[in-house]
C-alpha cells in the first residue's frame, strides 16, 4: 500500500507552507533546491521542514492539507510543537474558551 504525506514547511519569511507528497524526502529536497520558480517556496528560500503527518490515501492526505491550511498560525505552531491541549484551546469558540477559563 502506497503511502501520502501532509507535510509543513517553516519559510525564510516565516510563512508557512503545506503539501501532499508521496515521497516526502524526495519533497523535500525540491523544495530546498528551488526547482520550480513558479512555487510558493521558492522566493521564500530557505525553507526549514517542521512538520509531517502520514495518511493511507491521497483523498486523505489532500483531505487534511485543506484542514490545517485554513488552521490559525497559532494554531499550526501547537501542531508543530505536539502541543494538543493548545489546539484543543484553540479549536473552541471564543465563549466557550472564556467559560471553560471562567471568565
Amino acid at each position: 500500500m502506497r503511502t501520502f504525506w501532509v507535510y509543513i514547511l517553516r519559510c525564510g519569511d516565516g510563512s508557512y507552507y503545506i503539501g501532499v507528497t508521496g515521497n516526502l524526502e524526495e519533497r523535500i529536497a525540491m523544495h530546498k533546491e528551488g526547482l520550480d520558480k513558479n512555487s510558493y517556496t521558492y522566493q521564500r528560500r530557505p525553507v526549514e521542514f517542521v512538520y509531517s503527518e502520514e495518511c493511507d490515501t491521497v483523498t486523505d492526505a489532500i483531505r487534511r492539507e485543506k484542514q490545517l491550511q485554513g488552521w490559525s498560525r497559532k494554531k499550526k505552531e501547537a501542531l508543530i510543537k505536539g502541543d494538543w491541549e493548545k489546539i484543543h484551546d484553540l479549536a473552541m469558540s471564543k465563549k466557550n474558551r472564556e467559560k471553560s477559563s471562567g471568565k
